[in-house]
Formats: C-alpha cells, structure tokens, sequence
C-alpha cells in the first residue's frame, strides 16, 4: 500500500471532535486540507491556520461547488452533520435535513466536480438492536432512532451513486469514539455533554450533577449499557489508513470502526474512579428510549482491510486523555 495520499482532501465538519482530528492526522501524514465547518458546535483551533478553512454549510451548493474546483479536491472526508441521538427523537426533521440532505447535496456537487474518493463518517446506530454478539457488517439495518436512519439513509445515497459513477466510497460505522488528542492539540467543546464519558467527568468535578445511569437491569453482563469505545486519535488514523487502501487498491469499502470489545457504564465509570483517584456519583434512572442494550463491533473485516494498527485501545487511555482535556479547557 502506498504511504503517499492523493490530494487536496476537503474535510467537512473540519473544526468539530472528530473532523478536526482526523485534520490533524492528515497535517501529521504532510496532505493538503481544505476545511469547511459552519462552526455551530466546532471550534477554529490553532493547527487550523495550516489548512484552507471555509466558514460555510455544506447546503451551500455554490459554495461546496468552488471549493471543490479552486482546490481540485481529489477526496472528500465528510464528517459534517448532528450526533445526538435524544435530540434526533425529540426532532427528527432537523436530523434528515442536516445529515441526510446536507449529504445529498455534498454527493452531487463531489460528483459534478469528478471527486475520486469520499468517506462518509457514518454510525453503529444503524444496527440498531444488535444483541450480545459482536455485530459484523453484514447484519440486518434498523435503526431505533432518526439519528441512525439519517445515516443509514446517506449510506444508501453514496452506495447507489457510486455504482453508477466513477467515484469510490469509504463507510466507516463508528462504534462509541471518545478520548482527546494526547498532545491536548484537540478535542470535545461541549460545554454540557450527552455522552457518557463527558457526563462523568464533569459529575467527578462537581461541575454538574450525579451522572445518571440509564437502566441498571438490561441484558448485559451488570444490568448497564455496553458499548465499544474507540479513541479518537486512533479513529482519525484509521481514516487516513482508509484513504490510502481506497486509493492504491481502487477499491470501495464499508467497515466497521472499533475494538471488538464492550465496556459497560459501570466499567468506565470504576475505570475513571481508578484513573484520577476521584470518586464518580451517579444514580440509576430510566432506560433512554431508541437505544440498544449492547453494541459491539465485529473487526474482522476492518482487520483484514486496513494496514492500520490501533495505538491507544486501553479504556484508561481514552479516560485519561478526556480528562486531561477537560482540565485544560478550564485553564
């Protein structure tokens, strides 16, 4: 496989968790970026002065339209969109809009303009009840929530064009991606986290209130939701793995993205506890409606595909590097 990555890459939703490190992976790896971020919940960081940003939307037709061309953008890595499963049940329509629509009209305009290469950042959630087993990529698609049917549906979107255009595609199903950049370069802005690793971070510094645990007598192995947690650094390199398998091998793929392995609410939350010697407080509430029990990938193929190693798979390294960068954002 060539170490050598074809460039411009475009990264939408450049300035957000995982767009904006995956940009950092491909500065690391010497590619030419373009960002575009309409910066509602990303954040310009200083490694952004390396790239060619573009404040907009990827709504924007015109704009996607120049950039692409300008540029002569050979892949797209499309990360922009909305992430929250509760908001997209209390609101789907926001979900179909921004995720599904927004990627229709990224899709045209990377078509019109001959874009080679696309990765699409999609989810797990299209699984939706996976049961105890690891889930491999060719497991039945129904989702629970609008969140996973806006990402399933785009999947659908880039897999038909694709058979019918000259361009490849790239589909990562993220499993739970959490952790910051080791080197404090990047990492979550949300001031008020929906995700568990957030939530109890900010319940262990008194900066909110006592985590609450959604269910305690599901089918898992402590009664808590399991999930395969996966740190961002090694997400963002997975990416530029994929780029370079899509280019030398000329091929398109869709993978899961994970460890293969579970951990449970209460594991992260011992595991944290042990991590920072600071006691976690949380209380058990309701099950979250629209969310699975448990929820583990299948790697098999992903091991297979990808000349890519995964470099920071403990559950402590991910807690620590959330943490630490919890403490810098209070600096």
């Amino acid at each position: 496989m060539s170490d050598v990555i074809n460039g411009p890459v475009l990264v939408t939703g450049g300035a957000g968790y995982i767009g904006g490190q995956t940009v950092l992976a491909l500065l690391d790896a010497g590619v030419d970026v373009c960002v575009i971020d309409d910066l509602s919940t990303g954040r310009i960081r200083p490694f952004h002065q390396s790239v060619t940003f573009y404040e907009g939307s990827i709504h924007d037709d015109a704009l996607v339209a120049s950039i692409l061309k300008r540029h002569k953008i050979r892949a797209i890595m499309h990360f922009a969109g909305s992430i929250r499963v509760d908001e997209s049940v209390e609101n789907p329509l926001k979900y179909y809009h921004n995720n599904t629509e927004g990627s229709r009209r990224l899709i045209a305009e990377a078509v019109s303009a001959g874009v080679r290469d696309f990765i699409f950042s999609s989810t797990a959630a299209v699984y939706g009840t996976t049961g105890d087993q690891p889930v491999s990529e060719s497991a039945d698609t129904q989702p629970l929530n609008p969140y996973g049917w806006s990402k399933l549906f785009t999947e659908r979107q880039l897999l038909d064009v694709c058979h019918v255009s000259d361009m490849r595609h790239g589909i990562f199903r993220y499993f739970n991606v959490a952790g910051a950049d080791n080197d404090l370069r990047h990492g979550q802005f949300t001031k008020n986290p929906s995700h568990l690793i957030g939530r109890a971070i900010n319940a262990l510094l008194g900066k909110a209130p006592a985590l609450s645990v959604f269910g305690n007598d599901l089918p898992t192995k402590d009664g808590t939701g399991v999930r395969d947690y996966i740190h961002v650094q090694d997400v963002a390199n997975a990416h530029v793995a994929l780029l370079k398998a899509m280019q030398t091998e000329c091929s398109s793929y869709l993978l899961n993205l994970g460890y293969g392995r579970g951990s449970s609410v209460l594991d992260v939350v011992k595991e944290l506890e042990h991590e920072v010697s600071c006691p976690v407080p949380f209380e058990f509430g309701d099950p979250r409606e629209g969310e699975a029990a448990s929820v583990v990938a299948d790697v098999t193929r992903l091991q297979n595909v990808l000349k890519w190693t995964p470099k920071y798979a403990e559950l402590r390294k991910m807690l620590r590097s959330a943490y630490d960068w919890t403490i810098k954002m209070q600096e």
